[in-house]
This record gives structure tokens, C-alpha cells and sequence, in this order.
């Protein structure tokens, strides 16, 4: 799910890409975090902009118009101020919403995230399948579209979990948090018809992956999860092959919201590289 470079005039060479220019990676939160983690693994000399939109925080909640226009108007001013080589909205809900409007509006590759409904379908044996999202993200027509392309035979089951945002987030804060909410998901998921015989859950939140070895204890051993990290990491890392990369700065971390959320993040931040840490 990526947007193309906007090809040269015939006849002329293609821009060069600065080799300082950073990848920027978006979320409503640390969720992006996840996706992180594994563009390291495949590009680890790439300069990086981690984006937390945390005072929208969470996307899950407000409306389609409202995600829509936050998102495409902060990534605009962003990509104008740090002249991004490639932006990947690192957010299902905002991917599933905004994702075609951003495009629109912004003249550098884009990646979105989207739930790994496929590679879900691929792997179920049982032909059930959960889905844990966010309220907005599980309601959207493009995940209606991906189940019927790729999982039109299968049982999806959807269930909106946005209390496991928080929980992640108070997770690497390094603050306790209720694990109610994780086990009423995994509950919920197995009440529906069907939902007893799922093998294969579907994290379509980046936050979600954060909470992988609560969500084994609420599903149990004979559940796998799916989601998109690795998937994100490797289309960035084709869509930026054969480019230089030059770190002359320290990787960072944007906030948009007030308060001491900075402090409370930094030590963990800094575990995944990221030194610097900044209002926008």
C-alpha cells in the first residue's frame, strides 16, 4: 500500500535523494513503534523522524472527517518542515481513513498500514479469524474490502478494543495498567458465533503488538498473531533502494501534546534509538 514517486519530465535525470533526508514514520501515538522496530532491522543506517500525534491521541474515537483532517494537515506541515525522503502513517485507523487524501496532498511516497487480514488467511487452518481494532478502523468499508478479497471464504470476527491503546502506551511508559480490558477482548472475540474456533488473530493496531505476550495469555498457546510490521518495513525498504543514507543528526522524536509526556516517554524512546525528543 504505497504511493509512487512522482516520476521526472522525459528526458531529464530523477532528483538525487538527500542522503540526510529521514524516513517519518506517523502515529496517533507510540504504537508506530512496532513498525520501528523492524525498519531498523533492514535499514539500520536510515535517519529517522518518529511522529506522535498524542494529543489527537486516540484516532479510534473521533470521526472520519475529523482523522482525515488531522492527520493530512500535520504530515503536511511536517513534511515542510523536515522534508521527509518517505512518509509511512504508521496507523491503521489513520492509514484506513486518510490514506488516499494524504496522498493527494503530499509529493513523497507514502506507505500505509492496513490489518494483515491476508497473510491471516493464509495461515488460519480452522477458516476463523479475530480481528482486534480500534472502534474506527473496524467499521471501515476498506476493511470490508480486504475481507472480501482475501478472506471471502473464511469467518472474520471484529471487535473494537480501544482500551488496549492506553494499556500499551501506560505499558512503555513503564506504568501499571488493567489487563481487564486485554482478557474482556479475548472474551468478547470468543463469544461471537464461530469464535471458539480461532486460530488466528488479527493485531490491527500498531499498538497491539506491544501487548503480545498479554493477548497469548488471554487467547491461549493455539492462537497466532498476525500484523503488518514486517510487511511495512520491507516495502519501505524497497521503495528507498539503492538511496544513500547519511544520519547527521540525532533520530527523533516529535509530540504534539503538552504537559510531561516527554519525560515519561524518553528513557523508553531512547531504547529504540531515539535520542532526540521535541514538541511540534
Amino acid at each position: 500500500m504505497t504511493s509512487q514517486p512522482r516520476s521526472a519530465p522525459q528526458g531529464e535525470a530523477p532528483p538525487q535523494t538527500d542522503p540526510a533526508a529521514p524516513i517519518l514514520l506517523f502515529d496517533s501515538g507510540v504504537g508506530g513503534l512496532t513498525v520501528l522496530d523492524e525498519v531498523r532491522k533492514l535499514l539500520p543506517d536510515a535517519p529517522i523522524i518518529y511522529a506522535s500525534d498524542n494529543a489527537g491521541l486516540p484516532y479510534g474515537s473521533k470521526t472520519e472527517a475529523q482523522v482525515a483532517a488531522r492527520v493530512s494537515g500535520l504530515l503536511g506541515r511536517m513534511t515542510e518542515r523536515y522534508h521527509p525522503r518517505l512518509v509511512c502513517i504508521a496507523c491503521n485507523t489513520a492509514s484506513t481513513i486518510a490514506l488516499g487524501m494524504v496522498r493527494e496532498v503530499l509529493e513523497v511516497p507514502i506507505v500505509g498500514t492496513v490489518p494483515a487480514i491476508k497473510p491471516a488467511a493464509a495461515m488460519t487452518k480452522t477458516g476463523v479469524i479475530g480481528l482486534l481494532g480500534t472502534e474506527a478502523t473496524i467499521r471501515q468499508a476498506y476493511v470490508d474490502r480486504l475481507e472480501h478479497e482475501f478472506a471471502a471464504d473464511k469467518l472474520l470476527l471484529r471487535y473494537g478494543a480501544p482500551s488496549l491503546v492506553e494499556a500499551a502506551e501506560a505499558k512503555l511508559r513503564g506504568e501499571p495498567f488493567d489487563c481487564a480490558a486485554i482478557t474482556e477482548a479475548a472474551e468478547a472475540l470468543r463469544a461471537m458465533p464461530g469464535g471458539d474456533r480461532i486460530d488466528t488473530v488479527v493485531l490491527a493496531c500498531t499498538h497491539f503488538p506491544l501487548l503480545h505476550e498479554e493477548l497469548s495469555r488471554a487467547f491461549g498457546p493455539e492462537v497466532t498473531f498476525v500484523h503488518g510490521a514486517q510487511g511495512i518495513a520491507r516495502q519501505i525498504a524497497r521503495l528507498t533502494a539503492g538511496q544513500e543514507w547519511s544520519r547527521q543528526v540525532l533520530d527523533r522524536a516529535l509530540f504534539t501534546g503538552r504537559g510531561n509526556v516527554l519525560e515519561a516517554y524518553r528513557a523508553m524512546l531512547a531504547r529504540y534509538g531515539l535520542l532526540g525528543v521535541e514538541r511540534f
